[in-house]
């Protein structure tokens, strides 16, 4: 069995974030992890190439990317290719996920890979694609890649694959019709009598769980308060020098309005999908309001506005990648001292 690997540049032994940028390079034979991948997936299994990219250059060129790992992967004549693990990194995961999706598409070869819960590509690829739940932890690194080898074994020689729970792959949202011993209505009984007396139980739908937040203090003098703008709707300045996606962004970015009454369409874009962008980019304060808040400000309404507005995309974007962009906004808005937000969506 011939068999493609990729790596981001970190298990490929380039470096960390300092070399994020790097293009794809491919290498012959096995790389980092990619060795004892080798080993699990047994003897009459070769790891022909392995392809390494920075998840910098892989985020902002993931077409491009995508394209050229399907030639190499086809070039290589391979009849399995794996992705990552990538645990808990989200460019990295993203990529994984992409490639693997488009290699499976474009070739018709088996592609597994394997993320963390929290990572933003699972959300996104887990309905297309069997991924090992790797947990957060790269020490567990052995049993993540056994868990990889031992699906990727089952799919190419098309055996039945099992539940999550039995296989060690994160659930894909889909459901599946079986024969039980005990009615609907049984399970159901069983299920409500479990919980009421605080007995184990498990659901046979998985719920999404939000967790309860408190509404912050109301502030009583906004005369005095310190007031920024932050938006999910995607307004950049031209350029979009973050290179913030569309969909499934993965970061923000913190943009100067020191001293400008309002926004002017001529000096920003909006990287968002899913609505009628012309009129926002005609006139950017319908998205950021600048020019209402610097009239409050004038008036007293307010104190102050802060002298950067904070933007992301929030179109299709997990749960999870979006509480993590709302912690470190949250953070630099308490180190920037300020007071309130005006959050604008799209």
């Amino acid at each position: 069995m011939r068999v493609v690997h990729y790596l981001n540049q970190f298990f490929g032994g380039i470096g960390g974030e300092e070399v994020a940028g790097t293009p794809p390079e491919v290498r012959d034979g096995a790389v980092g992890p990619g060795r004892l991948l080798a080993q699990l997936l047994g003897p009459d299994t070769q790891i022909v190439k392995t392809i390494v990219c920075g998840d910098n250059w892989a985020a902002e060129n993931l077409q491009t990317l995508t394209e050229r790992v399907v030639s190499d992967v086809r070039e290589a004549q391979a009849d399995l290719f794996v992705a990552g693990p990538c645990y808990e990194a989200g460019r990295y995961g993203l990529a994984a996920g992409a490639l693997c999706v488009a290699v499976q598409t474009a070739l018709g070869i088996t592609a597994v890979t394997g993320m963390a819960e929290e990572n933003p590509g699972t959300d996104i690829y887990r309905r297309e694609l069997y991924i090992i739940d790797s947990g957060q932890n790269v020490a567990a690194m052995r049993d993540v890649l056994t868990k990889m080898a031992a699906i990727a074994g089952k799919l190419i020689r098309k055996e039945e694959i099992g539940s999550p729970a039995q296989e060690g792959y994160l659930a894909r949202g889909l459901l599946h019709d079986d024969f039980v011993d005990e009615t609907a209505a049984e399970r159901l009984v069983s299920m409500l009598y479990a919980k009421t007396t605080g007995q184990p139980y498990e659901s046979e739908l998985r719920m999404a769980i939000f967790p309860k937040v408190q509404a912050p203090a109301a502030i009583i003098n906004m005369a005095g308060a310190r007031v920024a703008i932050v938006t999910d709707g995607g307004v950049v300045p031209r350029g979009n020098p973050d290179r913030i996606s569309a969909s499934a962004a993965t970061n923000w970015g913190s943009y100067s309005i020191d001293g400008l009454s309002g926004l002017e369409g001529a000096d920003y874009e909006v990287s968002h999908g899913g609505f009628d962008r012309r009129y926002v980019e005609l006139d950017p304060d319908r998205m950021v309001p600048v020019d209402a808040l610097r009239d409050l400000e004038a008036q007293g309404v307010i104190g102050s506005l802060h002298d950067h507005f904070i933007s992301t995309s929030g179109l299709s974007n997990p749960i999870v990648n979006s509480r993590r962009m709302g912690r470190e906004i949250a953070a630099k808005l308490k180190e920037d001292e300020v007071d309130a937000v005006i959050l604008v969506s799209a």
